[in-house]
């Protein structure tokens, strides 16, 4: 019975969350993700570097006693770098067990942005890695890049 009320309690947890999105920006331009993937908003912790990393991976933190590597949002969308402040911080994700930080200059809100108010991207110069997006949602007349959480966060090169 107990089983029972929990898996339906669970259901209705996800349910809830299923449309919900992580929004922040890096620059001026506004990303989101899945809330589903989000542990937790953190501050700026001392970040270890270790070698032999992509450039976009800073290093790794020690979150209450978990090592996870930490991705530079900025870096990893080839734009320029800039300096950390009060307002950086880090999305603490979980991937099917994988843990990881992504680093961005601020979190914005929540938001709840339905299947069908994401459009595909629109075709772009081959420069342009569009494996990270899926897909870009009008939210209040303002354009959210809708990240493909797996692709951005779970390359095969982080050696960790």
């Amino acid at each position: 019975m107990q089983e029972e009320l929990l898996s339906n309690k669970v259901a209705e947890f996800e349910e809830t969350m299923k449309d919900m999105y992580l929004i922040f920006k890096v620059d001026d331009q506004l990303y989101g993700i899945e809330i589903k993937y989000v542990i937790e908003i953190i501050g700026l912790l001392p970040i270890t570097y270790v070698p032999n990393q992509e450039e976009y991976v800073k290093g790794i933190i020690n979150l209450r006693g978990k090592i996870i590597p930490v991705i530079d949002a900025r870096m990893r969308l080839s734009k320029p770098q800039k300096e950390y402040n009060e307002r950086t911080c880090v999305i603490v994700i979980s991937i099917d067990d994988f843990l990881a930080g992504i680093i961005v200059d601020h979190v914005s809100e929540v938001a709840v942005i339905n299947k069908d108010q994401i459009s595909p991207l629109p075709p772009t110069y081959e420069k342009i890695d569009e494996r990270f997006f899926r897909g870009v949602a009008n939210l209040n007349e303002r354009l959210v890049l809708i990240i493909d959480c797996e692709t951005f966060v779970k390359p095969d090169r982080i050696n960790l």
